[in-house]
């Protein structure tokens, strides 16, 4: 995990959003390999010693998105340097190609497929819940089996920008735009 993705992480409790305290016990260069991530609010915590936090039980799809990355990156619509992109559930498998396209952009995978492995542009996470604090995140692509609701992935994207995602989409919010929907995919732009 990159540490400066500790500032974009929330405790996966049912609380209000509440930011996380990190005590890395082994880094790579800026990913923590293993360490510890802990809730000064309701006292949950996680270890891990793989590069990856767990934050519970999580979800793992067994296939990967019916789109490749360059579809995610037209979907979202980003271009230029800077901050961090999710993609959830079968959509992690694009994460490494994510991470070429989208030079000097972050990205984390939350509960990917087997077999994605972080980088250093690449961070894991597995949760239970959505571990992505609101309005953190440049884009999110939210691919079936994500373990997570698309309410909650879009409230992660920073207003103007977009989510995409497989299955219904969210109920929308003041200022929020459904800019596409074909085929069981959609895209909103977040008010």
């Amino acid at each position: 995990m990159h540490i400066e993705l500790t500032d974009h992480l929330r405790c996966p409790q049912p609380h209000d959003e509440a930011f996380l305290v990190l005590l890395p016990h082994r880094m790579d260069g800026r990913r923590v390999v293993s360490g510890h991530l802990g809730c000064p609010v309701c006292g949950w915590s996680a270890e891990w010693h793989d590069a990856v936090p767990t934050f519970g039980e999580a979800v793992v799809p067994d296939d990967a998105a019916p789109f490749d990355a360059e579809a995610a990156l037209a979907l979202l619509g980003l271009e230029g340097p800077g901050g961090w992109v999710a993609v959830a559930g079968r959509a992690g498998a694009l994460a490494g190609d994510l991470a070429t396209l989208l030079p000097e952009v972050r990205i984390v995978a939350v509960n990917p497929p087997r077999g994605v492995e972080p980088s250093d542009w690449v961070s894991l996470v597995r949760s239970p819940a959505w571990p992505i604090k609101r309005h953190a995140m440049r884009g999110v692509v939210l691919g079936e089996g994500s373990g997570t609701s698309a309410t909650a992935g879009l409230a992660s994207v920073l207003p103007g920008l977009r989510v995409a995602g497989e299955g219904p989409p969210p109920p929308l919010g003041p200022g929020d735009e459904l800019v596409a929907a074909v085929e069981g995919l959609w895209v909103i732009r977040k008010g």
